[in-house]
């Protein structure tokens, strides 16, 4: 893997989805793992194009689509540093967890790559906590 700016949550999806890339023959899942781009900078013209064609503030990082362990799929808030949850995202975190969803806040793409693991080879692992975890 290359070395990547873990100052950052972008590096820090970078870093997680190069690790996916080499996990593949292990967990052929890992192809349908993706990320929703509704974060990041941009100008007033660009962010209200992108309202316009259905992006929502709050929405996971990262999403996997494989049932396991009864759930629909996975989806993870990743942070880096002191980020935390917006309330936005803890609403979106909260509804997604009742409609069938694991899901999880996960600082650092290490803890994230843990869970996905963990979520996809071992799902008799996962924690039945009628919450969404924090991982840190």
């Amino acid at each position: 893997m290359r070395n990547f700016r873990l100052d950052d949550e972008s590096g820090h999806q970078e870093a997680l989805f190069s690790w996916a890339a080499y996990q593949l023959g292990r967990m052929p899942e890992l192809e349908y793992l993706h990320h929703v781009p509704n974060g990041g900078k941009r100008d007033k013209a660009t962010a209200t194009a992108l309202k316009r064609q259905g992006v929502k503030a709050g929405v996971p990082d990262v999403v996997l689509p494989a049932v396991r362990a009864g759930y629909h799929g996975l989806y993870i808030e990743l942070k880096a540093g002191k980020n935390t949850t917006t309330d936005n995202q803890k609403r979106w975190l909260e509804y997604l967890r009742q409609q069938g969803y694991y899901t999880a806040v996960c600082y650092g793409w290490q803890l994230a790559a843990e869970l996905i693991e963990r979520y996809l080879l071992h799902p008799e692992e996962l924690t039945q906590e009628q919450k969404t975890i924090t991982m840190r």
